[in-house]
């Protein structure tokens, strides 16, 4: 693979990276990959036993910290403990095509983990980044539609890819939205997003896996590639020189594969005005609000 590698990641001595779900799939690779190069990586997993394994594995500053985006009451928890600058904040954690469920808040699970506990996450710790938040999203929002009537699917039957789509969609105007505000704000800290194309990941999960599932899991694994590529351009998102609300992805084959670069996306996902109220709506449901204005901001 020609273009951006592993190795064009900078040295990250003396600075603090915070990746969610960390523990497998590309937020692991990411998390290794930074840890190699000299940064202190926090690794903000659900399971700590998984999380102290994937540790383990890494070379560097690697320590482990349990959050559950699933839970609010997790998500706080997690930001009123740390309480040093934090140089990176890379919003990883994910999932795709559960059984129809719910969060302990009772959100519908992929809008509630993918967007709105990533939303309160960065929030929370926003006043103590001190570089970038870079969000991943998917090619799935090219299928995504905000629906504000029924946004955690409680009035219609639910379809697992329509909400993965809505909450992929949300990651990028959430992206665009954070970055309008902290560009208001005055602030140097910069919000960009990236998608890993078709990677081998645990994006996938169930505990309870039907046919259908399994037949799709394995269509998938036959065009997917490594998860060392796919972590790229969240790589890429995080250190190259690019301005905020950048989108990276790979390069090849329509973005399912090869070396990350600036991708566009559908002006659904670049509408101002939706990413305006779905930020007001997320704040009402998360009780979570922007923290930065122009007197606070360096």
């Amino acid at each position: 693979m020609s273009g951006f590698s592993a190795s064009d990641v900078p040295s990250m001595t003396d600075r603090t990276v915070v990746v969610t779900g960390a523990n497998s799939g590309i937020g692991r690779v990411t998390a290794r990959v930074f840890a190699e190069h000299g940064a202190r990586v926090v690794l903000a997993v659900r399971n700590r036993e998984k999380g102290q394994a994937a540790a383990a594995a890494m070379t560097g500053d690697v320590e482990v910290r349990l959050l559950d985006l699933a839970d609010l009451s997790s998500v706080r928890a997690f930001a009123r403990d740390f309480a040093e600058p934090i140089d990176l904040l890379i919003n990883n954690a994910g999932l795709s095509l559960p059984p129809p469920s719910r969060t302990a808040d009772g959100f519908e699970l992929q809008f509630g983990t993918n967007h709105l506990g990533h939303f309160a996450l960065t929030n929370l710790l926003l006043p103590q980044i001190r570089g970038r938040v870079v969000t991943v999203a998917s090619l799935a929002h090219l299928i995504g539609s905000i629906d504000f009537t029924d946004l955690n699917w409680e009035h219609r039957r639910y379809r697992g890819n329509p909400a993965y789509g809505q909450s992929k969609l949300a990651n990028l105007l959430f992206t665009a939205e954070l970055q309008r505000r902290l560009g208001t704000a005055g602030s140097s800290v910069i919000a960009t997003a990236a998608h890993p194309g078709i990677s081998a990941t645990n994006l996938m999960r169930s505990e309870t896996p039907t046919l259908r599932y399994r037949a799709g899991k394995a269509m998938i694994g036959m065009v997917t590639q490594s998860g060392d590529d796919g972590a790229l351009p969240t790589l890429y998102a995080a250190t190259a020189d690019i301005p905020g609300d950048s989108y990276a992805g790979p390069g090849r084959l329509m973005g399912l594969r090869g070396a990350p670069r600036l991708v566009g996306r559908t002006a659904k996902a670049r509408n101002a005005e939706v990413a305006r109220r779905l930020w007001d709506i997320s704040e009402e449901l998360t009780g979570v609000t922007f923290p930065l204005d122009i007197r606070q901001a360096a």
